[in-house]
């Protein structure tokens, strides 16, 4: 029997911005370390993703010991610190949540809006920012940064094989950004997957993850296409939506590294509930 592993990992320390894949990396209260710890917001204190501005797709994100770096063409990378600790409090919004983040430097704000031509505005969430998950899914203890709302997004490589196939496409994984990738498993058997444990950290899946436009952004071009919304409304459509990855939840701190193991221990009922 093939063994399930931990194939890839990604982290995106900007929420909506290019992502970057790790060979190991720290898990903190939060997710992956860094991981959406920064966020663009308009002028109404809205956040900004791709989904208003496929153009955040062309800049790219990469981490040192003490700084993030953020490049994009025609543009002087813009360097700042990993873990700002001063700042004005913005209370910004995403979807539902309200989240107090730290402003992080007009600097900041000018290189964004320039090279995006909008209005907008970087923020931090700091250490003592909690953004709880959503009751509905989750312990009263967990928590998560500026994700759209949990701290881990899975995939299985076979489910993408599969969705190729089925739109006689070569999409890459990086267009579904997630952070865990899996090997070794059938397609889509993450929808069945209630509690797992990669390595020695073990995971919930409460719930799968619902698509929106960002998946048909190419990441190298930020030209939009129809797929693969157009396959996903046809093969992986549940009450309107249509669904791609499974959410996962955290119940303990450690590192991930590519090549972990990843154990099954409870299944379910599919998720979403497909014939």
């Amino acid at each position: 029997m093939t063994s399930i592993i931990l194939s890839e990992i990604y982290i995106y320390p900007v929420k909506s911005l290019a992502g970057i894949r790790v060979a190991s990396w720290p898990v903190v209260k939060t997710g992956l370390k860094y991981d959406r710890k920064w966020m663009l917001i308009d002028s109404e204190r809205q956040f900004l993703s791709q989904r208003r501005l496929p153009q955040m797709a062309l800049i790219k994100t990469a981490l040192t010991e003490e700084q993030l770096i953020l490049t994009a063409s025609g543009m002087d990378d813009l360097a700042l610190e990993l873990e700002p600790q001063a700042g004005t409090i913005v209370r910004s919004t995403i979807w539902h949540d309200q989240v107090d983040s730290l402003a992080v430097s007009g600097e900041a704000d000018n290189w964004f809006s320039h090279f995006l031509q909008v209005d907008c505005q970087l923020v931090y969430q700091p250490e003592l920012a909690i953004r709880p998950v959503n009751p509905k899914f989750a312990k009263a203890e967990d928590q998560t940064s500026l994700s759209d709302g949990f701290p881990f997004l899975l995939v299985s490589e076979s489910s993408l094989a599969a969705l190729n196939q089925a739109m006689q496409f070569d999409l890459s994984m990086n267009r579904f950004r997630p952070n865990l990738v899996v090997s070794g498993c059938g397609s889509y058997d993450e929808d069945l997957w209630r509690e797992i444990t990669i390595g020695a950290i073990r995971f919930r899946l409460p719930k799968p993850c619902s698509r929106c436009s960002v998946p048909t952004i190419n990441p190298d071009t930020a030209e939009t296409g129809k797929e693969p919304l157009t396959t996903l409304n046809r093969l992986r459509k549940w009450e309107n939506k249509v669904y791609f990855g499974q959410n996962a939840l955290h119940d303990s701190c450690g590192v991930l590294s590519v090549g972990d193991s990843v154990e099954v221990n409870l299944t379910g009922p599919p998720q979403p509930p497909l014939a």
